[in-house]
Protein backbone atom coordinates (compact mmCIF):
# COMPACT_ATOMS: atom_id res chain seq x y z
CA UNK A 1 0.00 0.00 0.00
CA UNK A 2 1.47 3.38 -0.78
CA UNK A 3 1.37 6.27 1.41
CA UNK A 4 -0.87 8.10 -0.59
CA UNK A 5 -3.60 5.03 -0.50
CA UNK A 6 -2.73 5.02 3.38
CA UNK A 7 -3.49 8.31 3.93
CA UNK A 8 -6.81 8.46 2.00
CA UNK A 9 -7.54 5.13 3.99
CA UNK A 10 -6.95 7.25 6.82
CA UNK A 11 -9.18 10.72 5.87
CA UNK A 12 -11.74 8.03 4.79
CA UNK A 13 -12.42 6.45 8.09
CA UNK A 14 -11.60 9.81 10.18
CA UNK A 15 -14.26 11.29 8.37
CA UNK A 16 -16.41 8.10 8.45
CA UNK A 17 -16.34 8.24 12.24
CA UNK A 18 -16.95 11.87 12.85
CA UNK A 19 -20.29 11.75 10.92
CA UNK A 20 -21.21 8.25 12.94
CA UNK A 21 -20.66 10.55 16.28
CA UNK A 22 -22.41 13.45 14.89
CA UNK A 23 -25.31 11.59 13.94
CA UNK A 24 -25.59 9.19 16.98
CA UNK A 25 -24.71 11.96 19.19
CA UNK A 26 -28.39 13.35 19.83
CA UNK A 27 -29.26 9.54 20.68
CA UNK A 28 -27.04 8.84 23.07
CA UNK A 29 -28.01 12.58 24.68
CA UNK A 30 -31.44 11.81 25.01
CA UNK A 31 -30.93 8.00 26.37
CA UNK A 32 -28.38 9.74 28.58
CA UNK A 33 -31.12 12.15 29.78
CA UNK A 34 -33.60 9.24 29.89
CA UNK A 35 -31.43 7.39 32.34
CA UNK A 36 -30.36 10.71 34.23
CA UNK A 37 -31.73 11.75 37.76
CA UNK A 38 -30.39 15.65 36.60
CA UNK A 39 -31.47 16.35 33.37
CA UNK A 40 -28.85 19.07 33.78
CA UNK A 41 -25.87 16.32 34.22
CA UNK A 42 -23.23 18.27 31.87
CA UNK A 43 -22.87 21.02 33.93
CA UNK A 44 -19.42 20.70 35.89
CA UNK A 45 -20.70 21.05 39.47
CA UNK A 46 -23.58 18.07 38.62
CA UNK A 47 -22.75 14.09 38.98
CA UNK A 48 -24.22 11.87 36.95
CA UNK A 49 -26.88 9.57 38.94
CA UNK A 50 -28.49 6.59 36.88
CA UNK A 51 -31.79 6.12 37.56
CA UNK A 52 -34.97 4.19 35.85
CA UNK A 53 -37.60 7.13 37.20
CA UNK A 54 -38.52 8.51 34.30
CA UNK A 55 -39.09 5.70 32.25
CA UNK A 56 -40.79 4.76 35.04
CA UNK A 57 -43.46 7.34 35.26
CA UNK A 58 -43.50 7.34 31.39
CA UNK A 59 -44.75 4.03 31.23
CA UNK A 60 -46.89 3.90 34.74
CA UNK A 61 -48.35 7.76 35.17
CA UNK A 62 -51.87 8.38 34.35
CA UNK A 63 -51.88 11.78 33.18
CA UNK A 64 -49.19 11.12 30.84
CA UNK A 65 -51.08 8.23 28.78
CA UNK A 66 -48.02 7.64 26.99
CA UNK A 67 -49.31 3.49 26.93
CA UNK A 68 -52.27 4.57 24.82
CA UNK A 69 -50.23 7.23 22.56
CA UNK A 70 -48.08 4.18 21.87
CA UNK A 71 -50.78 2.15 21.09
CA UNK A 72 -52.43 4.22 18.83
CA UNK A 73 -49.25 4.52 16.43
CA UNK A 74 -49.10 1.48 16.46
CA UNK A 75 -52.37 0.50 14.86
CA UNK A 76 -52.57 3.80 13.03
CA UNK A 77 -49.04 2.81 11.52
CA UNK A 78 -50.21 -1.03 11.26
CA UNK A 79 -53.31 -0.45 9.27
CA UNK A 80 -52.12 2.47 7.00
CA UNK A 81 -49.01 0.41 6.26
CA UNK A 82 -51.28 -2.45 4.99
CA UNK A 83 -53.66 -0.34 3.15
CA UNK A 84 -50.62 1.62 1.40
CA UNK A 85 -48.82 -1.43 0.18
CA UNK A 86 -51.74 -3.42 -0.87
CA UNK A 87 -53.21 -0.17 -2.81
CA UNK A 88 -49.67 0.42 -4.34
CA UNK A 89 -48.92 -3.67 -4.99
CA UNK A 90 -52.19 -3.79 -7.11
CA UNK A 91 -51.38 -0.32 -8.77
CA UNK A 92 -47.63 -1.45 -9.37
CA UNK A 93 -49.04 -4.66 -11.13
CA UNK A 94 -51.31 -2.60 -13.24
CA UNK A 95 -48.17 0.11 -14.69
CA UNK A 96 -45.48 -2.73 -14.79
CA UNK A 97 -48.10 -4.98 -16.81
CA UNK A 98 -51.04 -3.52 -18.27
CA UNK A 99 -50.66 -1.15 -21.36
CA UNK A 100 -53.08 2.28 -20.78
CA UNK A 101 -52.53 5.66 -22.39
CA UNK A 102 -50.53 8.19 -20.05
CA UNK A 103 -48.85 5.77 -18.31
CA UNK A 104 -45.79 7.82 -17.52
CA UNK A 105 -48.28 10.94 -16.74
CA UNK A 106 -50.06 8.83 -13.93
CA UNK A 107 -46.90 8.15 -12.40
CA UNK A 108 -45.67 11.75 -12.88
CA UNK A 109 -48.71 13.03 -11.42
CA UNK A 110 -48.70 10.50 -8.10
CA UNK A 111 -44.95 12.14 -8.07
CA UNK A 112 -46.31 15.35 -7.84
CA UNK A 113 -49.41 15.08 -5.62
CA UNK A 114 -46.75 13.86 -3.01
CA UNK A 115 -45.22 17.19 -2.97
CA UNK A 116 -47.64 19.36 -1.55
CA UNK A 117 -46.58 20.08 1.78
CA UNK A 118 -48.45 18.66 4.47
CA UNK A 119 -49.42 22.39 5.99
CA UNK A 120 -51.19 23.31 2.91
CA UNK A 121 -53.63 20.56 2.51
CA UNK A 122 -54.42 20.18 6.76
CA UNK A 123 -57.22 22.76 7.02
CA UNK A 124 -59.02 21.25 3.91
CA UNK A 125 -58.15 17.69 6.14
CA UNK A 126 -59.68 19.32 9.05
CA UNK A 127 -63.14 20.38 7.56
CA UNK A 128 -63.64 17.01 6.01
CA UNK A 129 -62.95 14.87 8.84
CA UNK A 130 -65.59 17.34 10.41
CA UNK A 131 -68.19 16.79 8.28
CA UNK A 132 -67.59 13.00 8.76
CA UNK A 133 -67.69 13.14 12.65
CA UNK A 134 -64.08 11.74 12.67
CA UNK A 135 -62.18 14.15 14.39
CA UNK A 136 -60.73 12.63 17.77
CA UNK A 137 -60.67 9.20 15.82
CA UNK A 138 -58.19 6.22 14.95
CA UNK A 139 -59.79 6.88 10.96
CA UNK A 140 -59.16 9.93 10.62
CA UNK A 141 -55.80 9.60 10.89
CA UNK A 142 -55.61 6.14 8.83
CA UNK A 143 -56.86 7.56 5.77
CA UNK A 144 -54.24 10.50 5.65
CA UNK A 145 -51.71 8.41 6.65
CA UNK A 146 -52.37 6.26 3.07
CA UNK A 147 -52.79 8.82 0.96
CA UNK A 148 -49.22 10.60 2.06
CA UNK A 149 -47.48 7.15 2.45
CA UNK A 150 -48.99 5.56 -1.33
CA UNK A 151 -46.72 7.56 -3.60
CA UNK A 152 -43.79 6.14 -1.91
CA UNK A 153 -44.83 2.53 -1.63
CA UNK A 154 -45.81 2.74 -5.48
CA UNK A 155 -42.51 4.14 -7.08
CA UNK A 156 -40.41 1.43 -4.69
CA UNK A 157 -42.81 -1.25 -5.88
CA UNK A 158 -43.11 -0.39 -9.71
CA UNK A 159 -39.75 -0.28 -9.21
CA UNK A 160 -39.58 -4.14 -8.12
CA UNK A 161 -42.23 -5.21 -9.89
CA UNK A 162 -40.51 -4.38 -12.84
CA UNK A 163 -37.60 -6.28 -12.53
CA UNK A 164 -40.00 -9.07 -12.41
CA UNK A 165 -39.66 -11.24 -15.68
CA UNK A 166 -43.36 -11.25 -17.11
CA UNK A 167 -43.29 -14.82 -18.76
CA UNK A 168 -44.30 -15.87 -14.78
CA UNK A 169 -47.33 -14.08 -15.11
CA UNK A 170 -47.62 -15.44 -18.52
CA UNK A 171 -47.09 -18.96 -17.38
CA UNK A 172 -49.71 -18.32 -14.44
CA UNK A 173 -52.58 -17.55 -16.81
CA UNK A 174 -52.28 -20.08 -18.77
CA UNK A 175 -52.40 -22.41 -15.76
CA UNK A 176 -56.00 -20.83 -15.05
CA UNK A 177 -55.01 -17.92 -12.84
CA UNK A 178 -56.76 -14.57 -12.93
CA UNK A 179 -54.89 -11.15 -12.81
CA UNK A 180 -55.24 -10.82 -9.42
CA UNK A 181 -54.67 -14.73 -8.68
CA UNK A 182 -51.02 -13.98 -10.27
CA UNK A 183 -50.16 -11.45 -8.03
CA UNK A 184 -51.20 -13.04 -5.22
CA UNK A 185 -49.76 -16.43 -5.63
CA UNK A 186 -46.82 -15.39 -7.98
CA UNK A 187 -45.43 -11.89 -7.61
CA UNK A 188 -46.27 -11.60 -4.02
CA UNK A 189 -43.91 -14.04 -3.16
CA UNK A 190 -41.50 -13.19 -5.58
CA UNK A 191 -41.39 -9.36 -4.72
CA UNK A 192 -41.41 -10.61 -0.62
CA UNK A 193 -37.99 -8.70 0.22
CA UNK A 194 -39.25 -5.18 -1.81
CA UNK A 195 -43.04 -5.42 -0.27
CA UNK A 196 -41.58 -5.91 3.37
CA UNK A 197 -38.94 -3.10 2.76
CA UNK A 198 -41.67 -0.71 1.43
CA UNK A 199 -44.34 -1.90 4.35
CA UNK A 200 -41.43 -1.17 7.08
CA UNK A 201 -40.79 2.23 5.64
CA UNK A 202 -44.67 3.06 5.32
CA UNK A 203 -45.01 2.24 8.79
CA UNK A 204 -41.68 4.51 10.19
CA UNK A 205 -43.44 7.40 7.60
CA UNK A 206 -46.77 7.16 9.46
CA UNK A 207 -45.46 6.16 13.12
CA UNK A 208 -43.27 9.41 12.92
CA UNK A 209 -45.98 11.95 11.39
CA UNK A 210 -47.03 15.16 13.67
CA UNK A 211 -48.96 17.93 12.11
CA UNK A 212 -51.97 15.31 10.65
CA UNK A 213 -51.96 13.66 13.94
CA UNK A 214 -51.82 17.36 16.20
CA UNK A 215 -54.76 19.38 14.24
CA UNK A 216 -56.99 15.80 14.17
CA UNK A 217 -57.12 14.74 17.10
CA UNK A 218 -57.84 16.81 20.63
CA UNK A 219 -57.14 13.70 23.59
CA UNK A 220 -54.69 10.28 24.06
CA UNK A 221 -57.70 8.48 22.89
CA UNK A 222 -56.59 9.12 18.93
CA UNK A 223 -53.23 10.89 19.82
CA UNK A 224 -50.34 9.15 19.06
CA UNK A 225 -46.55 9.60 19.97
CA UNK A 226 -44.86 12.36 18.58
CA UNK A 227 -48.29 14.55 19.89
CA UNK A 228 -48.86 12.77 22.97
CA UNK A 229 -44.49 13.65 23.90
CA UNK A 230 -45.04 17.34 22.33
CA UNK A 231 -47.83 17.88 24.76
CA UNK A 232 -46.13 16.86 27.56
CA UNK A 233 -45.83 18.82 30.20
CA UNK A 234 -45.45 19.04 34.61
CA UNK A 235 -48.13 20.23 37.30
CA UNK A 236 -46.30 23.60 37.25
CA UNK A 237 -45.94 24.29 33.52
CA UNK A 238 -42.01 23.66 33.57
CA UNK A 239 -40.68 21.01 30.73
CA UNK A 240 -40.18 17.76 32.05
CA UNK A 241 -37.11 16.76 30.06
CA UNK A 242 -36.85 13.55 32.03
CA UNK A 243 -40.25 12.10 30.71
CA UNK A 244 -39.64 13.94 27.10
CA UNK A 245 -36.59 11.79 26.77
CA UNK A 246 -37.28 8.97 28.26
CA UNK A 247 -40.38 8.73 26.00
CA UNK A 248 -38.24 9.29 22.94
CA UNK A 249 -36.01 6.56 24.09
CA UNK A 250 -38.36 3.69 24.53
CA UNK A 251 -40.20 5.01 21.47
CA UNK A 252 -37.74 5.26 19.16
CA UNK A 253 -35.16 1.85 20.29
CA UNK A 254 -37.55 -0.53 19.33
CA UNK A 255 -37.65 1.31 15.65
CA UNK A 256 -34.11 1.43 15.65
CA UNK A 257 -33.58 -2.58 16.71
CA UNK A 258 -36.16 -3.21 13.79
CA UNK A 259 -34.54 -1.30 11.22
CA UNK A 260 -30.69 -3.05 12.62
CA UNK A 261 -32.60 -6.66 12.06
CA UNK A 262 -34.02 -6.11 9.13
CA UNK A 263 -31.40 -4.01 7.30
CA UNK A 264 -30.09 -6.38 4.34
CA UNK A 265 -33.73 -7.43 4.33
CA UNK A 266 -34.66 -3.42 3.33
CA UNK A 267 -31.61 -3.26 1.50
CA UNK A 268 -31.90 -5.66 -0.59
CA UNK A 269 -35.85 -4.47 -1.43
CA UNK A 270 -34.85 -1.34 -2.25
CA UNK A 271 -31.61 -2.26 -4.79
CA UNK A 272 -33.11 -4.93 -6.56
CA UNK A 273 -35.24 -3.18 -8.60
CA UNK A 274 -32.75 -0.19 -9.32
CA UNK A 275 -30.84 -2.77 -10.84
CA UNK A 276 -31.73 -5.21 -14.08
CA UNK A 277 -31.45 -8.45 -12.85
Amino acid sequence: MTKEERIKKLVVGAGAVFTLLFCLSPFFYMILTALSRHTDFLRPETHYVVTFSHIHTVLTSQSIHFPAHLRNSVVVSLASAGVAVFTASLAAYAVTRLAFPLKTFFMLFVLALSMFPEISLVGYLFTIMSGLGWINTLQTLVFPYVAWTLPLCLWILVSYFSQIPEDLDRAGLMDGCSRFGVLRKIIFPVAAPGVFSTGLLAFIVAFNEFLFALMLTTDHSARTVPVGIALFQGLHGETPWGEIMAAATVTTIPVVLVALIFQRRIMRGLTRGAVKA
